[in-house]
């Protein structure tokens, strides 16, 4: 069975947080930041200090025979999962995804 590799960014919003969750994700925001953004099979969660929304980086891989749609949920799933495990709650869910198997390298000629 042949194998794919994508690339997908989760962007969403943060449910309304109480004073709880909203120290606690203060407090671990350095970690958070987009500098520290990684695209890895466990995916990055990343953040500002407004709270407001979210960015999820990960890498998925598939069969050959799934779909964008099979891929985007697996991502989104994994988002979900990792904004559950800082705390928070999510809504509004966006996803983009790369195969990274389109992607095209031009060499310089020199």
């Amino acid at each position: 069975m042949a194998h794919k590799t994508y690339q997908v960014i989760v962007r969403g919003r943060f449910a309304p947080l109480d004073g709880e969750q909203r120290t606690a994700l203060l407090a671990r925001a350095d970690e958070h930041d987009v500098f520290r953004a990684r695209f890895t099979e466990e995916g990055t969660v990343t953040y500002e200090r407004s709270l407001l929304a979210f960015t999820f980086r990960c890498v998925v891989p598939a069969a050959e025979e799934d779909t964008e749609a099979v891929v985007i949920g697996k991502a989104e799933a994994l988002a979900a999962a990792a904004v559950s495990k800082l705390g928070a709650g999510y809504r509004d869910l966006r996803s983009v995804s790369t195969d990274l198997d389109d992607i095209k390298i031009r060499r310089r000629k020199h």
